[in-house]
């Protein structure tokens, strides 16, 4: 069967694709350890986002039949949003004890997620607060060499 033969050229050409998407992973995988800053916070930001579209569309799959106060698609946004700020109004709420797990779930996330994001935001500031003394005090130190330059010293006696 000369003919398929030829189906062993396209079983390279996929493993060449595959190899592509590798190296393109290891790019990608460089560019966030070099600013791990940076993609900590976008990674934090995604996180989140992915745990309120989850965490609603979850709820409302339980609790729309369930008869609960949650029916409609904003509803279940509502929902997510104040249970993972946990600020939870009350208007809305699961009843359903699969709705109540997805709750707990997304009630402990939200803690996390909101300790990560400040602690970001506090290791910014004290980032940016040791880049600017280092720069104040190197133009203090040439602030003096050039005074000591200009102010001539009398033998013997020192500054």
């Amino acid at each position: 069967m000369d003919a398929l033969r030829w189906g062993r050229a396209a079983r390279l050409t996929r493993i060449l694709r595959v190899l592509r998407g590798v190296r393109s992973a290891r790019a990608i995988a460089h560019v966030l350890i070099e600013r791990r800053a940076q993609s900590a916070f976008l990674a934090t930001i995604l996180l989140s986002l992915l745990l309120l579209v989850f965490a609603s569309i979850a709820v409302l799959q339980f609790e729309a039949d369930g008869g609960g106060t949650i029916q409609t698609a904003g509803d279940a946004m509502w929902w997510a949003v104040t249970t993972m700020s946990t600020v939870g109004y009350g208007d809305t709420y699961p009843i359903t004890p699969e709705g109540r797990i997805v709750a707990a779930c997304l009630m402990a996330a939200g803690v996390g997620v909101f300790g990560t994001l400040s602690g970001l935001v506090a290791s910014w500031f004290q980032s940016s607060a040791v880049h600017g003394t280092g720069g104040e005090i190197d133009e203090l130190k040439a602030m003096i060499a050039e005074l000591q330059r200009r102010i001539p010293l009398r033998e013997g006696k020192e500054i």
